[in-house]
């Protein structure tokens, strides 16, 4: 026991005096206080006493895709931060190919008491998925938010970019430099994310260009290295100047795929991004990407599941966020053949 209080004492920035009072449900110690011991309790993997197992309320499931595409990475820091400043700790639940799922992690966070989940870019962002999974958890009166992907039919918190309008402006910016063959590499069709881009991009290339007939035009790949190389060999093949990529790390696979064919970035073709992640600005060329807002979109996220913890019902529409195009060098007016085509036509 001398071990056990003077790790969670540690860990809380108490005496262990403190944690022990708190572990017995002895009075006169502060709210703020014994609410850091139950958080050190619980982040320790230590058992509550069974007084105090109902009382959970310091734990927030935090449940992200893989950690390879930064963009994640960023979400994660801004939520967990705006969490530990209300006094919450993040329980961070990482997926990967072929490990635990999200389903699995749910029950793992069930079973822990948190008060609440966040999900970012989750099972409800698949169009084909069972909503359903998300039904039971508020049924149980578990306030939940998601994050980019929304689902008709569920009465939670959703906090999105605004996808449409991203690829809007990305288009948008490729036409202004004369680009007409403009391309789309973007994700597996079934996913919220890529349904609402390839609307933008349709959307863009109507308003900006007149071209409606754009089905060739469009490759529906993974949101990978690979996909986007792949999707970028397509592309070339039908003629495009410009490619628009699903996301920063698809852009990378756009570029390398361009270079394999002995092209150049931004000379011969244009390569556009999408998530303005980390490193973005320091590849060769710097990227041109969409920035999406995510200090804003982590803190609503945040302040939208606190509001229902404390039983104010947050708004059940969906929250969309305007993004920015960061405009850096990997795009460049069209090439001489394509302006001449402009020009002519």
């Amino acid at each position: 026991m001398t071990t056990r209080l003077a790790d969670i004492a540690a860990h809380a920035g108490v005496s262990e005096a403190t944690v022990s009072r708190v572990l017995n449900g002895k009075p006169g110690v502060a709210s703020a206080t014994r609410q850091a011991v139950l958080t050190a309790l619980d982040v320790l993997g230590y058992e509550r006493p069974p007084r105090l197992r109902q009382q959970r309320a310091g734990l927030i499931g935090l449940i992200i895709p893989e950690l390879t595409n930064p963009i994640f990475p960023a979400f994660a820091q801004v939520i967990e931060n705006a969490l530990a400043m209300a006094g919450y700790t993040a329980v961070l639940c990482t997926q990967t190919p072929g490990g635990i799922t999200e389903d699995d992690y749910t029950e793992l966070l069930l079973e822990r008491g948190v008060a609440g989940i966040i999900f970012v870019n989750g099972l409800h962002a698949d169009s084909r998925s069972d909503r359903g999974r998300y039904t039971r958890l508020t049924d149980r009166g578990l306030p939940i938010v998601l994050l980019n992907g929304y689902r008709s039919g569920l009465e939670v918190p959703f906090i999105s970019n605004d996808d449409v309008a991203s690829l809007e402006m990305t288009v948008a910016h490729l036409a202004s430099l004369g680009h007409r063959r403009i391309g789309l590499a973007v994700g597996q069709e079934r996913f919220v994310t890529s349904i609402r881009r390839t609307e933008g991009f349709r959307h863009g290339m109507a308003q900006h260009l007149g071209t409606t007939d754009v089905d060739d035009l469009i490759v529906n790949t993974l949101f990978t290295i690979e996909g986007g190389q792949a999707a970028a060999n397509q592309l070339l093949d039908r003629g495009c100047t410009a490619i628009c990529a699903g996301s920063d790390i698809m852009a990378i696979g756009a570029i390398r795929g361009v270079r394999q064919r002995g092209l150049r970035v931004p000379e011969d073709v244009s390569v556009v991004g999408f998530d303005d992640s980390l490193l973005t600005a320091y590849l060769d060329p710097p990227l041109t990407t969409i920035r999406q807002p995510v200090r804003d979109m982590g803190l609503a996220a945040v302040s939208s599941l606190l509001d229902e913890i404390g039983g104010a019902k947050a708004p059940r529409t969906e929250l969309l966020y305007r993004p920015e195009l960061v405009v850096r060098r990997s795009t460049a007016p069209a090439p001489p053949a394509e302006l001449s085509a402009v020009a002519g036509g």
